[in-house]
């Protein structure tokens, strides 16, 4: 018994048991055309989650067409990171809104 009991402490130190880590969920405010923060940093597995405050209907539209989020007013669209790297996007319905996702492995 007492073998066992040691077998399963050296498991778990040596990280056999360890417990994955949890997704974040990032929020990006969008309100009176602007993304705010306009610059997130993301883990892959990540949600971004944007909560549109805007009376208008807006997108987030990856500029290498990767991804496009549709955000009704006064509503909130999210998606989950599937892929590193840095995204630059905006709002397809109004170009001058920009912003930054860099996603991290």
């Amino acid at each position: 018994m007492q073998l066992g009991r040691i077998a399963l402490i050296a498991a778990v130190l040596c990280g056999f048991g360890a417990v994955p880590a949890h997704a974040a969920t990032i929020e990006i405010v969008v309100d009176k055309l602007v993304y705010t923060p306009a610059e997130v940093t993301a883990k892959v597995g990540d949600t971004i989650e944007w909560d549109n405050k805007d009376f208008l209907e807006h997108t987030a539209t990856a500029n290498d067409g990767s991804w496009n989020e549709l955000l009704p007013p006064k509503k909130k669209g999210s998606m989950v990171v599937t892929k590193a790297g840095t995204f630059d996007y905006y709002c397809k319905l109004h170009p001058n809104m920009k912003a930054k996702l860099t996603v991290t492995p």
